[in-house]
């Protein structure tokens, strides 16, 4: 009954894990969940009245698929500033979240065989996604020493004459490391000698960052000459917590854009009208409320950190951005938890959750095991109750 694409499809390991931990609360339990990849504050107030406004002046029709002219123009302004480069809104498509918009990508521009480069650990959906396009994951393990960021040595290891595309992620999902300028600088030099390879970068995070610049690096800034061959991701669900408001968009060449934009009208339509003219307030008028959540982020990043590198052969780096840390736990697999052997990751995660009602994400999920990703976007009372829970999870351990 079931097509072949779907018989091996499963459910995003975050997602699905986030819903366990809903159903155990329903059913009474006092369950912390730091699963998901979303802000515990609320969309910012403009935003919300943008919003309102909008539908009570009808805003509730169809758009064009690729989004409204006064949204994509927003956002071809503000990349073109952050790059320095001069983007028009006919090199950007909006569609219904930034999930989608990866996902349009890949059916655009990637064939049957197609091989496509994706550093681990990776954002969970990135391989399932080629695969779904009919293409071929190349999973390229990065190093802790390298801050789990891909050197150019290891790409250019990857590379065969099958290579379509690079997918990076900067700040990274899971790890919270972003690539730095020089970083960016060798691998556009790798990426110089094949001008047959497409990269997407994928900025979601890129405004959740702890620098004085309040933006990630780019591999644009490092090498503008690959601008025809970069596809951007981004999106309003990270930086203005509008995770379900589903709006993202992606900026690149012309004729990706269209293609994405063909696919979109033949799938989901558009996004929600409302929701792009909200997402133009966020884009244009919420720098100050984003200034805010920043401050709020760090000093719980900072609190996280500290209470993390408290517990008994737990390991943690400061991440440069976005809100997770990648909890180093390699000690104790292999061990025993009382009578259980714990093999990896998925295990530990899994007796955390049963025994102690604390719900976080394996790393094997991510493509390396040996660590969970923990989410700390929300309040400091939560986290030091989890923190109090793993210590005596910890304690179980033979």
């Amino acid at each position: 009954m079931l097509s072949l694409r779907t018989k091996n499809l499963k459910p995003s390991p975050t997602l699905a894990l986030a819903a366990k931990a809903k159903e155990l609360k329903i059913q009474g339990h006092n369950v912390i969940s730091l699963t998901v990849g979303e802000p515990d504050w609320d969309t910012f107030p403009s935003v919300k009245k943008a919003a309102i406004m909008a539908i009570e002046n009808g805003d509730t029709k169809y758009t064009p698929a690729n989004g409204i002219p006064e949204l994509r123009k927003a956002i071809a302004e503000q990349v073109s500033k952050d790059l320095n480069l001069v983007y028009s809104p006919e090199e950007v498509t909006v569609s219904a979240g930034g999930k989608f918009v990866i996902f349009s990508a890949l059916q655009a521009v990637i064939d049957p065989g197609d091989e496509v480069i994706i550093p681990s650990p990776y954002w969970v959906s990135y391989p399932t996604q080629v695969e779904l396009a009919e293409g071929k994951p190349v999973i390229v393990e990065t190093l802790k020493e390298n801050n789990f960021t891909m050197t150019a040595e290891e790409l250019e290891g990857a590379i065969t004459k099958n290579t379509k595309m690079l997918i990076f992620n900067s700040p990274s999902n899971p790890t919270g490391n972003m690539y730095s300028e020089k970083a960016l600088a060798s691998l556009a030099k790798v990426l110089k000698k094949h001008p047959r390879i497409l990269i997407m970068s994928d900025d979601i995070y890129n405004r959740l960052v702890f620098n004085d610049s309040g933006l990630a690096p780019h591999l644009l800034q490092q090498a503008p000459e690959l601008k025809e061959r970069v596809i951007i991701i981004n999106g309003v669900s990270k930086t203005y917590s509008m995770t379900g408001w589903r709006l993202g968009w992606a900026l690149g060449p012309k004729k990706v854009i269209s293609a994405m934009t063909n696919y979109q009208s033949q799938s989901v339509s558009c996004a929600a009208a409302f929701t792009q003219k909200a997402s133009i307030q966020a884009i244009q008028g919420s720098e100050q409320d984003l200034k805010d959540s920043l401050v709020k982020l760090k000093k719980r990043r900072d609190f996280v950190i500290e209470h993390f590198n408290l517990l008994p052969n737990i390991y943690v780096d400061v991440p440069d951005g976005a809100f997770y840390i990648w909890v180093d736990i390699n000690y104790y697999l292999g061990k025993k938890w009382k009578d259980i052997k714990v093999k990896n990751s998925s295990d530990f995660s899994t007796l955390l959750l049963e025994s102690q009602m604390v719900a976080t994400v394996p790393g094997i999920e991510f493509g390396q095991d040996g660590y969970l990703r923990i989410s700390y976007a929300l309040s400091e009372t939560k986290v030091l109750e989890a923190i109090k829970r793993i210590q005596v999870f910890l304690t179980d351990f033979n």
